[in-house]
C-alpha cells in the first residue's frame, strides 16, 4: 500500500493500521498481542489516529527509534518492548544516542534524564548549571544552592490566618495543608511563602494566586468552615466556581478559557473554542468534529452510524442509545433519566429539556432552564450572563447566538422580506397578513425549517413577485401536500382568500383523477355517473351549504374506491356490469383479495337502482345499534351503576365503565339529515304520541325518533358509543332494558313519548307474526282498560349476552312483516319499505316503518 492509502486507512481503521505495521516488522509477537498493546497505548480515536499517521508517515522509527516524532510513538517502542519484542527498537536519546527506558521530551525530540535538563545561571552562587529548583521568587537556583526555610509551614500559615479569624483551629489548617499537596512538601512550601506575601488571598482575591494549589488550600478552608475565608470568583464572569485556568497573569475558570479562544469554523462558520483543526491547520468546531462522517462510528445498541456519545467495554454508543442516570428532575420532581443542565449544575428530565414554555420573567417563548413546573424559567432569566446570552444586533433581545449574525426571529422576517417583497422592496398589502402571521409564531425555528424544506420558499416567493397570482385556482395548480394545506389556511384565516368548502374540493378532484385513471371507457362512465350524480349530489343535499367534515370525505371516497376494485375485477375476468350475474358477485364477495365489501354494496344497489346492473343483488347490512349520543346525566347514571351493581359480571362492568368514560361522538346537527328524517321528526313530534306506561312491558314500547338520547346499555358488550360505524356490534341495539325501573339505565331522566307504527296510537295486539306472549306480559283484559306493570323492578340479565338474547327475541317478535312481491306483470307493494342503515347517513332503527302504502287493488 502506498503512503497516501496509509493516510486514508489511519482515518478509518487507526488500531488495524498500526497492528499491520508492527506485525510486518517483529515476527515475534504474535497479531492478537500486538493489537492489546496498541490498544491499551493509544486508547482514544484522536490519539489512535495521531500514532497511525505518525507511522505511516515514517515507519522507520520502529526499527531506529529515533525522534523527532510524538510522544505516543516514543511509549508505543517501550510497552512492545515490554511485551517481549525484539526487533522493535526503544525510544533513543537525541543528545547522546542512548536508549531509553523512560524519556523526557522537547517539542517530538527525546532526551534522556541528564540531557533533557534545563542548564542556565544560578541566581545565588552565578554559575551555570542545571537547575534544581526556584525559590520563593521563582528564580532558578542549581542543586547546591537551595532555598531552606527552617519554620514550620504550619505555624506560618496559621498566623496568617489568625490575622483574618482569631478562632481558627490549628489542626484543621494542618489537616487543609496537608491535603492540599500530600506528596510534595516544596509546594507547600510554595504555598506557604505566597501567602505570607500576599494574604488578601484568602479573602477574596484568591483569583491573583500564582499557584493552583492555593486555590485547593483556600476551598479546603471554606468547607471546615473557617471563618473570613472566602471563595475568590472569576474576575470575568464574577462567579464563584472553581478557577484554575492562567489568563494574562490571573485565574480564570473554563467558561471564560473557551470564550478568550474563539475562532470562526471554516466549515460551518460558528464562533468558538476549536476542538480541532484540520490538515491545514485551520480550526474546526466541537458540532463539526463530531458530526464529520469519518468520526461517525456504528452504535453497539442499535446498530446505526452515528456520532460516538460514550463508549463502553462492548463498544461506541451514540447520543440516543447513551445510558442516563435516572435522578430527581429539579423543575418537574419526577424521578426519570436526566442529564445535568450547564447553567445552574442541576438534574434536568428529558420532558423539561425538549418543552419550552412562556417565562414568567420576561414573558417570552423559551426553552426550560430552571424554576418549577408551574413556573418554568428560561436560560436568559436564570443565568443572565452577558457574554453567554448576547444581545441581538437587530431587535436587542438576549439570546444564545451560536453564529454571528441576528437572532432566529430577526432572521425570519428578513427571509420572509426577500421571499415575499416585490421589485420596489415592500410587501404586497394582501401579504401583509400572511407575513405577520407567518413571523409572529412562537417558535421561529420551527417556522424557519418550513421555510427551508419543501416548496414553502417557492410558492412565498411566487405569490409575492406576481408570477402565481392569488386565487385558489392557482394554489389548486401546485401539488397537493401539507405546505400549500397551510400556505392556504393562513390566507383564509387571514381573509386573503374567500373561504371554500375545502373538503369538497378535495373530493371533486380525487372523483376527477379516479375517474380518468380508469382503464375502460365503461367503466369511467359508470363511475362518472356513481361519483357526480350519487355521491356528490347526495353529500351536498345532506350539507345544505354547511363545510363537509372529514369523515364525510373519507365515507364517500371508500364508496369510490369500492365501484372502483368491483369494476376493476369485473375486467380481470372478462365481465362487464350489465352482464355480471349474481354468481361472479359472489365468487367476488369470498375471495381473498377483497377489499370494502360493505361499500361496494352501495355501488350495486345503486346500479340496480339505475337500471345499470340487471341480476346480481347485494343486500344491506341493518343497523342496531344507538342512533343518538347519550347526555352527560346519562353516562353518569350509568357509570354510578356499574361502579355499584355486583349483579352484573366483573368483567362487563369494567368494560361498560370504560366505554361510558369515553365521549360520544359528534351530535348529528339538523342540517345533516335527510328530508326524509326531517319529515319523520316532524311527523313524530306533532303526533299525540302515547307515555311509555301504555305499553305492557317496556321492551315493547316504540323507540322515540332520532332527536331525543338513545338508551344505555348496562353491559360492557352492549354499551356503544353513539355515531360509532354501524358495523361495530349489531346485537347492542339502543333500546330500554327489562329493569326499566329502579335500577333501569336510561339516557333520559323522564320516559320519552314513544310513536307508534302507523298511528298515533298504541297496538292494541302483537302483529300476527309474534308468537304467545311470554309469562312476565300479562294478556289485556277484555274491557279495554290498560294492564297494570309489574311491582318491582325485574331481574336484570346476568351477562350482556343474555342481554342481546333478550332484545333480539323481542325484535323478531315485533317486527314488521315485509313481503316479497311477486314477479309478475302485476307487482304488489309492500305494506311497508324497509329502510336500511348508511354509514354516512347516519344509523337507522331496525324494523321502523318510514311510510305506508296503500295496496292496489
Amino acid at each position: 500500500m502506498t503512503t497516501a492509502d496509509h493516510l486514508d486507512r489511519a482515518v478509518a481503521d487507526p488500531i488495524g493500521l498500526i497492528t499491520d505495521l508492527v506485525a510486518d516488522v517483529e515476527k515475534g509477537l504474535g497479531v492478537e498481542t500486538i493489537r492489546a498493546v496498541v490498544t491499551a497505548t493509544a486508547d482514544g480515536r484522536a490519539k489512535s489516529r495521531r500514532l497511525a499517521e505518525a507511522l505511516a508517515t515514517r515507519p522507520a522509527v520502529l526499527t531506529d527509534g529515533r525522534s523527532p516524532a510524538p510522544r505516543t510513538v516514543g511509549d508505543l517502542l517501550i510497552d512492545l518492548r515490554r511485551a517481549g519484542a525484539s526487533a522493535i527498537s526503544p525510544p533513543i536519546c537525541v543528545e547522546c544516542g542512548k536508549k531509553l527506558r523512560t524519556f523526557q521530551r522537547q517539542g517530538q525530540d527525546w532526551y534522556c534524564s541528564v540531557c533533557g535538563q534545563e542548564t542556565t545561571e544560578c541566581t545565588a552562587c552565578g554559575n551555570v548549571r542545571r537547575v534544581g529548583f526556584r525559590d520563593r521568587m521563582g528564580l532558578p537556583r542549581c542543586k547546591m544552592c537551595p532555598d531552606n526555610d527552617d519554620r514550620d509551614p504550619v505555624t506560618v500559615v496559621h498566623e496568617v490566618i489568625s490575622a483574618i479569624a482569631p478562632d481558627a483551629d490549628r489542626d484543621v489548617i494542618a489537616e487543609a495543608l496537608r491535603r492540599t499537596e500530600p506528596q510534595r512538601p516544596a509546594y507547600r512550601q510554595r504555598l506557604v511563602w505566597a501567602l505570607e506575601e500576599n494574604p488578601r488571598l484568602l479573602t477574596g482575591e484568591g483569583y491573583l494566586a500564582p499557584h493552583r494549589a492555593i486555590l485547593r488550600f483556600i476551598g479546603l478552608l471554606h468547607e471546615a468552615g473557617v471563618a473570613g475565608i472566602v471563595r475568590p470568583a472569576c474576575p470575568r464572569c464574577h462567579r464563584v466556581v472553581r478557577i484554575d485556568k492562567p489568563l494574562d497573569g490571573q485565574r480564570v475558570c473554563r467558561n471564560c478559557i473557551a470564550k478568550s479562544r474563539i475562532e470562526e469554523c471554516v466549515r460551518c462558520g460558528a464562533r468558538r473554542e476549536p476542538a480541532t483543526r484540520d490538515g491545514q491547520g485551520r480550526p474546526l468546531c466541537p458540532n463539526c468534529l463530531i458530526r464529520d462522517p469519518a468520526n461517525l462510528e456504528t452504535c453497539t445498541v442499535c446498530g446505526e452510524s452515528r456520532m460516538v456519545s460514550s463508549r463502553t467495554a462492548e463498544g461506541p454508543i451514540c447520543p440516543n442509545c447513551r445510558p442516563l442516570p435516572t435522578l430527581l428532575c429539579s423543575i418537574c420532581g419526577r424521578t426519570a433519566p436526566c442529564t445535568l443542565s450547564k447553567l445552574t449544575g442541576l438534574p434536568r428530565c428529558g420532558g423539561c429539556d425538549r418543552r419550552p414554555a412562556h417565562c414568567p420573567v420576561c414573558g417570552r417563548l423559551r426553552g426550560i432552564h430552571s424554576g418549577t413546573a408551574d413556573a418554568p424559567v428560561c436560560g436568559p432569566c436564570t443565568t443572565p450572563d452577558a457574554e453567554l446570552w448576547r444581545p441581538c444586533p437587530t431587535c436587542g433581545q438576549a439570546e444564545r447566538l451560536h453564529a454571528p449574525g441576528p437572532c432566529p426571529r430577526c432572521t425570519l422576517k428578513q427571509r420572509l422580506h426577500d421571499l415575499l417583497a416585490t421589485d420596489t422592496g415592500s410587501i404586497p398589502p394582501k401579504l401583509r397578513p400572511l407575513y405577520e402571521a407567518v413571523a409572529g409564531t412562537e417558535r421561529a425555528s420551527t417556522a424557519m425549517r418550513w421555510l427551508s424544506k419543501g416548496i414553502a420558499s417557492t410558492v412565498l416567493s411566487d405569490l409575492g413577485s406576481g408570477r402565481r397570482p392569488l386565487t385558489h385556482e392557482a394554489l389548486d395548480e401546485l401539488p397537493e401536500g401539507e405546505v400549500v394545506e397551510h400556505i392556504r389556511s393562513v390566507l383564509v384565516a387571514t381573509s386573503t382568500l374567500p373561504k371554500r368548502d375545502e373538503q369538497m374540493v378535495r373530493l371533486e378532484r380525487h372523483v376527477k383523477d379516479l375517474v380518468t385513471s380508469h382503464t375502460t371507457d365503461e367503466g369511467r362512465k359508470i363511475l362518472h355517473r356513481y361519483a357526480t350524480w350519487h355521491l356528490l349530489r347526495r353529500l351536498r343535499r345532506r350539507s345544505r351549504g354547511k363545510e363537509t367534515t372529514h369523515n364525510q370525505l373519507q365515507v364517500a371516497r371508500q364508496h369510490l374506491r369500492a365501484a372502483v376494485y368491483i369494476l376493476n375485477w369485473l375486467a380481470d375476468q372478462n365481465l362487464a356490469l350489465a352482464t355480471c350475474q349474481q354468481t361472479d358477485l359472489e365468487r367476488w364477495t369470498t375471495s381473498d383479495d377483497v377489499r370494502h365489501r360493505q361499500e361496494a354494496g352501495h355501488f350495486v344497489r345503486w346500479a340496480l337502482s339505475q337500471k345499470i346492473a340487471r341480476d346480481p343483488t347485494f343486500p344491506a347490512e341493518r343497523w342496531n345499534g344507538p342512533s343518538q349520543p347519550m347526555d352527560d346525566e346519562a353516562r353518569r347514571h350509568t357509570a354510578r351503576r356499574l361502579l355499584h351493581d355486583d349483579t352484573l359480571k366483573s368483567e362487563d362492568r369494567l368494560a361498560g365503565c370504560c366505554c361510558s368514560s369515553t365521549p360520544s361522538g359528534p351530535r348529528r346537527s339538523p342540517g345533516s339529515l335527510s328530508t326524509r328524517s326531517r319529515r319523520r321528526t316532524e311527523r313524530s313530534a306533532s303526533a299525540s304520541a302515547p307515555s311509555r306506561s301504555s305499553f305492557p312491558h317496556p321492551l315493547l314500547s316504540w323507540p322515540s325518533s332520532r332527536s331525543q338520547p338513545a338508551a344505555a346499555m348496562p353491559s360492557s358488550a352492549a354499551q356503544i358509543h353513539a355515531g360509532s360505524s354501524p358495523g361495530a356490534s349489531p346485537a347492542a341495539r339502543s333500546v330500554p332494558g327489562p329493569w326499566a325501573n329502579g335500577s333501569a339505565i336510561s339516557a333520559s331522566p323522564s320516559p320519552r313519548p314513544a310513536r307508534p307504527p302507523c298511528s298515533s296510537s298504541p297496538p292494541s295486539c302483537p302483529p300476527r307474526s309474534s308468537p304467545a306472549p311470554s309469562a312476565s306480559i300479562s294478556p289485556s283484559p277484555s274491557n279495554g282498560s290498560e294492564p297494570p306493570l309489574e311491582t318491582g323492578p325485574p331481574t336484570p340479565p346476568r351477562s350482556a349476552a343474555a342481554l342481546h338474547r333478550n332484545i333480539r327475541s323481542t325484535n323478531q317478535d315485533y317486527r314488521h312483516e315485509i313481503r316479497q312481491p311477486p314477479r309478475g306483470r302485476h307487482r304488489r307493494r309492500p305494506r311497508f319499505r324497509a329502510h336500511f342503515g348508511h354509514p354516512s347517513r347516519g344509523p337507522r332503527r331496525r324494523g321502523l316503518p318510514l311510510r305506508s302504502h296503500s295496496r292496489r287493488r
